[in-house]
């Protein structure tokens, strides 16, 4: 496979988020270290801490995480196993979701509420500011000038240093602009769902980083003899490498956030920053994906 003893994130470029912030374009996003259903501590903590260090050590200088995420799991393990943090190395999170259970979430986008989560974020991320805090989801019981206008004034108290936003369309950005700068959008986005094309769009128009949650393509593409299966073999890759290689290929403000609890699949997934394909293949990729 395309792997592994050379990857590093390095190889996938660089984007500027908010035009001060470069990182490398293949990040790593840390939902997966927590237990089964995004729901308490994972089985072998120690494990996800090596995921973490070893993410860094193959040039990954984008985490991103939330306080959903176990909740609050995630982001304790990340300050523990990488605080004091090396120089360069950004660590984005997010509010707005609740807990009910495994595999439960509820919008909650209250501004007593939100504070809140920031300054909990904060105290368990071993930051005195967040480099990059999103909204996870809009409150439908909460005007979002609400909910942003508390995060706007944390971002002048120092706290935050750059906002952006998660599952949202066009006019939601640019509702919230009129708020606070954006800087970021993360949608649910792959080369076998592509419904928020007009998204991306608007984010390359303005030069927003576009993180695409699920990265990883599924269903008919990704089967046996698919187009993506056939030109993984082609290139001594795997899928869900040409899946990510797919998306660095596909726009230059994307930030693929591939995660995983697992050693050996991190380094395949970093490994996707060195799968190069001809414009020729990946037109034919696309049109199979259709």
């Amino acid at each position: 496979m395309a792997t592994q003893t050379n990857a590093n994130a390095s190889a996938s470029g660089i984007f500027s988020i908010g035009g001060d912030m470069p990182v490398h374009r293949l990040g790593y996003g840390a939902m997966r270290i927590t237990g089964k259903g995004i729901w308490g501590e994972p089985k072998d903590i120690e494990g996800a801490k090596k995921v973490l260090r070893h993410a860094v050590e193959l040039g990954v200088n984008f985490i991103d995480t939330a306080d959903s995420y176990g909740p609050e799991v995630s982001e304790r393990l990340i300050g523990e196993a990488l605080a004091p943090y090396p120089k360069g190395l950004v660590i984005a999170t997010k509010a707005g979701l609740t807990r009910q259970g495994p595999d439960k979430w509820l919008p909650v986008a209250r501004p007593e509420y939100l504070q809140q989560q920031v300054e909990m974020s904060l105290r368990r991320l071993k930051l005195e500011r967040i480099d990059l805090w999103q909204l996870h989801r809009i409150d439908p019981k909460v005007p979002v000038e609400e909910s942003l206008g508390v995060i706007k004034k944390l971002q002048e108290e120092g706290k935050i240093r750059h906002v952006g936003l998660s599952e949202v369309k066009p006019h939601e950005i640019d509702q919230a602009r009129k708020v606070i700068e954006i800087v970021s959008v993360q949608n649910q986005y792959n080369i076998s769902d592509r419904r928020h094309e007009d998204v991306l769009e608007y984010c390359e128009k303005n030069n927003l980083a576009f993180i695409p949650w699920f990265p990883v393509a599924a269903g008919k593409l990704t089967e046996s003899g698919g187009a993506l299966d056939a030109a993984a073999k082609r290139h001594n890759a795997t899928v869900s490498q040409l899946s990510l290689a797919w998306l660095l290929h596909r726009s230059p403000v994307m930030l693929p956030i591939p995660g995983t609890s697992s050693v050996e699949h991190l380094e395949e997934n970093v490994g996707a920053a060195n799968v190069k394909l001809s414009d020729a293949e990946w037109k034919e990729i696309e049109e199979a994906a259709k």
